[in-house]
Order: C-alpha cells, then structure tokens, then sequence
C-alpha cells in the first residue's frame, strides 16, 4: 500500500471514530430507528383499516409527509395507528427544526466570520493587500481602486485589527465584495488567512487601529515587511515611515518602494513656502487617477540597449498618447524578479567570479531609482521604465500608474 493511501486510510477510521465518539450520533441513530418502529407499525396496522394505506408505498409517502410536512396524508384509524402517526409527526417537527436551526447557525457563523475578517480566503491569487487601518481609510481604498484600474473589489484584501471600523466600511454598497482578514498583520498566520503567497501587491501604511507611539508604527511595519518577505519573495511591497530612522531596515528587507510621510510634508510645507506655486505643481503631478499625472509605461523591448534619445524620438511621435517622456525608472520592478534575471543572464557565463559580481551589482543597486531628463546618449539598461507626463486633457489611454 502506498504512502498516501495509507495515510488517508488512517485519516477515515480517525474520522470514523470521532463520529462513534460523539453522543450526537447515537439520538440521530436512535431517532432513526424510532421513525422506522412507527411506520412499521403503521404499515401493519393500517393495511387492514379503510384508512387508505394499502401499500408500502403508501406508508412510505405517509411517513415522509409526516416527518417533513408536519401534517396527515392519510387518517388512521386504529389506536396503535394514530399513536404512531403523531409519534412521527412530534418527532419530525422537534428533529427537523434542530436541523433547521444547526443550518442557519451555519450559514449565520459563516456570515459573522466573513464580517469580523475571521474567514480564510479561498482560491485567491494576483490580489492586493492593505495592511493596517487609520483615520481616513475610506479615502486611501478610493485612491487605491482609483489609480489602479486593473484591481477590481474582489482583489483588494484589507489586513488589520480595526474590526468595527473596517465592518462599517465594507457595508457600504461599493465595497461589498472587498476581502477583509482581522488580526495582527506582523502575525505569521494572519498572513496566511489573506494568501499572502499567491498576492502580487502589498501596501503597509501606518497603522493606527491602536494606540501606538510612531515608534512602535513603525516597528511594526518593518517587521511586517520582513515577515511578507519570508513567505513570499516575489510580492510587490510598498512600505509608509513616520520616520527615515527605519528606512534602512526596509531597505535591507529589499522594500520595493518606500514612503516616508513626514519628510514628504515638510518638503511640500517648505515648497508652498517660497511662494511659487510649487504645492499645486505637486498636487497634480501626484493625481489620484490613472490617466494624468506622472505615469509610468513600459519601454518596448527593442529600445532596450539603445540610446534615450532614440527613445526620446520614437516617443515625440505618441505625444498626444503617452505624454511627455522626461526621463526614465532605472532598476524597476520586484528585487527577487530582477535577481533572477540578472543570475539566469550571468549564467550564461562560466565564469563563476562574474555570476557573483552581477549578483552583487543586483543587490547594490536602488530599486526604482528615477533618472530625470538623462543625456541622449545615455544607454536604457534592462528592468527600465519610462516616465512620462500628461495632462488630463490628453487622450486617455491605459497606462501604468505610478508606482505599479
């Protein structure tokens, strides 16, 4: 007998004896045996009565209208008759409303899980997860699905322990088939409940749902980026700081994109305070939609290896499509993807010392690092992006958001 076969054998007679274990299962075979006495006697009793039971059919159907419907088919005549047929009828208005109510308990649970985000995703991949909640949650979910037209509610998976608020949230009409998983997002096993191995995006802002001190915040994002990274290295990940203090543990998780929220304010406050417009240029180059803005679009493969003027030629001719290419995004994309690639290109290569110095070129380099208005004869390297600019006034087409 087989390895498997075996174990499934001794998965059945565990389950077997689980089931003879359980005193549920024997009112359910006394209960059983009970409906059976009383039609057997029905049957015996009836057949010689002008009740109209003649067969056991007849008894049979008289039985199952009993028990299920809860009413008579048939009137019986004798004594030992009518004391069975209301055996039967107590017996299956108690038994069927025990099961009745045991399936709405079920189905309620269920529902309870899926609202308090106790549930475990099922069949699930490509989807992406917000980790944490705070004050303003509604507006980050609209920018998200907003930016990112190619995720759809049901792809979008929110991790946090903010159970009440995130409930009120997900009642509303629009956001009713949003994922949500409740518990700790640095816990190992919520993770799992959200399939964060088969996910492709992963977004942890600052978690607010409890009274943390900006330390504690952002202690737990980089635990939280260290354990995503443990389970899944090919996730997406991007990362939001109170405090650069952190930036180098995130990076050393290899962090695909980080934001720090504090340096970003006091940049945009010191803008606005030269007087020069500076905030509203940065208002709409960050546009909240798709299609406007800063974006970011894939190079076409041939221009790989060739000069960004010559990019910059073949782009002035899709102006009115694309926008304006200023410069490019060096190192783009997941660092465990471009550290395969770089290793199968290095393979190709006997030479061992080269394989380790391109390996270590990979891990050096900085992930999505941008290259504003480069000289025409610099050449595109691989994992490279352009950067464009468009107005909303421009033809719309799909793009790759910023950050994608």
């Amino acid at each position: 007998m087989k390895k498997k076969d075996s174990v499934r054998l001794r998965r059945f007679f565990h389950a077997l004896r689980i089931i003879f274990k359980s005193p549920a299962t024997y009112i359910f075979l006394a209960i059983m045996a009970l409906i059976v006495a009383m039609t057997v006697i029905v049957y015996k009793v009836e057949t010689k009565t002008d009740s109209g039971i003649e067969t056991r059919f007849d008894t049979f159907y008289f039985m199952c209208v009993a028990v299920f419907a809860g009413y008579f088919e048939y009137v019986c005549e004798s004594l030992p008759g009518r004391a069975a047929a209301i055996t039967l009828l107590i017996t299956g208005t108690f038994f069927f409303s025990y099961i009745r109510g045991k399936v709405t308990a079920v189905f309620v649970d269920i529902q309870e899980k899926k609202d308090k985000g106790l549930k475990k995703l099922k069949s699930i991949s490509g989807h992406f997860i917000i980790c944490g909640w705070r004050p303003g949650f509604e507006k980050i979910i609209e920018t998200v699905l907003r930016s990112n037209p190619d995720i759809s509610t049901d792809l979008l998976v929110l991790v946090n322990e903010a159970v009440e608020q995130t409930s009120q949230l997900l009642n509303l009409p629009r956001y009713k088939e949003v994922n949500f998983v409740s518990g700790d997002f640095t816990d190992e096993s919520v993770l799992n409940r959200a399939c964060i191995k088969t996910a492709a995006r992963v977004l942890v802002i600052s978690d607010r749902s409890k009274n943390y001190s900006e330390l504690e915040v952002d202690s737990r994002t980089v635990l939280a980026l260290l354990t995503i990274r443990s389970m899944n290295q090919e996730v997406y990940a991007v990362a939001e700081l109170f405090s650069s203090k952190f930036h180098r543990h995130l990076k050393m998780a290899h962090c695909d994109e980080i934001i720090l929220t504090q340096d970003y304010e006091q940049i945009l406050l010191a803008s606005a305070s030269g007087g020069l417009g500076y905030s509203n240029v940065i208002s709409t180059l960050i546009s909240d939609d798709a299609d406007s803005g800063i974006l970011i679009g894939n190079i076409p493969k041939d221009f790989i290896g060739k000069t960004y003027g010559e990019l910059k030629t073949y782009e002035l001719s899709k102006r009115a499509q694309n926008g304006v290419i200023v410069g490019l995004l060096l190192n783009s994309g997941n660092f465990q993807q471009r550290r395969k690639e770089a290793l199968r290109e290095a393979q190709k290569n006997p030479d061992i010392n080269k394989i380790i110095d391109n390996l270590q070129k990979v891990k050096t380099l900085k992930s999505n690092d941008p290259l504003f208005a480069p000289k025409n004869d610099f050449v595109i390297p691989r994992n490279s992006k352009a950067i464009f600019v468009r107005g909303k006034a421009m033809k719309a087409i799909k793009t790759t958001k910023a950050g994608k």
